[in-house]
């Protein structure tokens, strides 16, 4: 039997952190991880590879220069399924390389193998070879991830009707695709392929695409989806698919059928616990094979803790990450920060779409006074550059306080934009932060300038020094080249100083970690 202090089963976003922040405080740390690589999902079938893809393609059909060139433009006529696995290759195996070594620098012992509790202490690792071995741990780390959900009335197949994880082992590009699903995994892989020329349907049972979104966000994203011919069936359901001469039939609840190539579903993901044994260990999993843990990650076994997606909401890589090095100071007992009360979103479709904070909808219902202001992205310098024909970013500020409730960016570089609204967010800031800034240019971070100018001119009143309202007309008469935007920069005088669970968890909503 092996010893040790911390001993964390998975190792994906929750698992790396945790192990090397107990590592950092000295504690002996043992890694199980079944795959003889680690990563987790992440890193093998989630949030990596289909970012990848989503590079891959935008770069070989030419995506971002067809606003110059035209939609005939591509970099390369026929694209196939190697082209991209060659870039995935890359990426993964270079990913690999980082986790390793970071986990070699800072002392963390990894094991390949598949983990199960023997008792609240003690877990069993089942290696590749056969072997065996006994771990006694002070403390443990579940960090198991999620895998698809595959209904037992579909035939999948892993070539013509795949989950998502099947995704990366076609070996041809169909043409046509029917994608079910249409949370985050479906939304991104729909207008993956769609780029590729594949034609795509996508269907839910849900009556709203992306319903936790911002409305104008989520309006805005259906308005590109069927302006580029993918055919969105909402509020449909699924009876059944069929395999047919290499084709497949998707029959929905209303009688239509569907024909294409590939069915992909991608509706729900469940928690990797069922081969844990948790039952051993005082433990139980939901309907989903998630597990329940308290705001220090600590299950209903104190001396057993839990985080990534195997917990549920929000299952992204990035709170993973911050989840298992909170875990990890909460094990032993080291003060931590709170885990933060916002934190941004990234939806990698094409175009991007990145939120955080409140939406209109929200405030509206909570009586909160507010005012928005949008800057439409191609209106901007950095816009016309990159050929961009769409895209928003929009603020919400208080009414009142002038303090930034919530950011909602659709469009190119949103993932990244969203990060600049986070701080001003987080930190508290106000509309006039963004006004009396400067931004580089061209770029499209102007926008925030842009947006908040715009909801500025609406704003009836703001704090004035001495504690008495201004009116927005008296600062307009005061400014006058505020009213005219083709005055010359240096004319332009300074202006005066002056809740996560938003988000339903719905049924395969979320990414892998992503």
């Amino acid at each position: 039997m092996r010893d040790t202090d911390f001993l964390v089963v998975g190792s994906g976003p929750a698992g790396q952190k945790a192990a090397i922040q107990a590592a950092k405080l000295g504690k002996r740390v043992l890694l199980v991880e079944r795959r003889a690589r680690p990563g987790g999902v992440t890193v093998h079938t989630g949030t990596i590879p289909s970012k990848t893809l989503r590079e891959a393609v935008l770069y070989l059909s030419g995506w971002k220069q067809r606003g110059f060139y035209g939609r005939g433009y591509r970099l390369k006529k026929n694209i196939s399924m190697q082209d991209l696995m060659e870039r995935l290759d890359v990426t993964i195996t270079h990913e690999i390389e980082v986790i390793r070594d970071q986990l070699h620098r800072n002392g963390v012992e990894v094991m390949d193998g598949s983990a199960r509790f023997l008792a609240p202490h003690e877990m069993r690792v089942d290696r590749g070879d056969g072997s065996s071995e006994v771990v006694r741990a002070e403390r443990i780390l579940l960090a198991t991830g999620t895998r698809p959900v595959r209904p037992s009335h579909l035939p999948f197949d892993g070539r013509r009707v795949l989950d998502s994880d099947d995704l990366l082992l076609m070996r041809e590009l169909p043409r046509t695709m029917t994608i079910v699903g249409a949370g985050v995994i479906g939304t991104e892989y729909a207008t993956i392929f769609n780029a590729l020329d594949v034609k795509v349907s996508l269907v839910d049972g849900r009556d709203e695409l992306l319903g936790f979104l911002d409305r104008e966000v989520r309006r805005s994203l259906e308005y590109q989806l069927r302006e580029r011919g993918i055919v969105l069936r909402l509020g449909e359901k699924v009876k059944s698919v069929e395999v047919c001469d290499g084709r497949t039939v998707t029959r929905l609840e209303s009688g239509k059928l569907l024909r294409s190539e590939v069915v992909l579903f991608a509706a729900g993901r469940a928690g990797c616990t069922d081969e844990l044994d948790l039952v051993e260990a005082g433990l139980e999993a939901d309907a989903q094979g998630r597990l329940t843990v308290d705001e220090s990650f600590r299950t209903k076994v104190p001396h057993i803790f839990a985080a990534g997606d195997v917990i549920g909401f929000p299952s992204l890589a990035s709170t993973s990450m911050e989840q298992g090095r909170l875990a990890a100071c909460n094990a032993f007992g080291y003060q931590t920060s709170c885990y933060p009360e916002f934190f941004p979103f990234g939806i990698y479709a094409v175009p991007e779409i990145s939120t955080i904070g409140l939406t209109e909808d929200e405030l509206t219902r909570d009586g909160v006074p507010y005012e928005v202001g949008v800057a439409r992205l191609r209106e901007t310098a950095r816009g016309q550059v990159l050929g961009l024909d769409h895209g928003l970013l929009k603020v919400i500020f208080h009414l009142e306080t002038r303090k930034v409730l919530g950011v909602h960016i659709f469009g190119e570089g949103a993932t990244e934009l969203i990060h600049i609204g986070q701080a001003v967010l987080a930190l508290g800031g106000t509309l006039e932060y963004f006004v009396e800034n400067v931004f580089n240019y061209p770029t499209l971070a102007e926008a925030y300038k842009v947006a908040a100018l715009d909801a500025w001119n609406r704003m009836p009143t703001r704090p004035s020094s001495a504690g008495d309202p201004v009116r927005s007309e008296e600062l307009l008469r005061d400014v006058p080249t505020l009213r005219d935007p083709e005055a010359p920069t240096d004319l332009r005088p300074r202006v005066a100083r002056g809740a996560t669970d938003r988000v339903e968890k719905q049924a395969g909503e979320t990414s892998p970690s992503a």
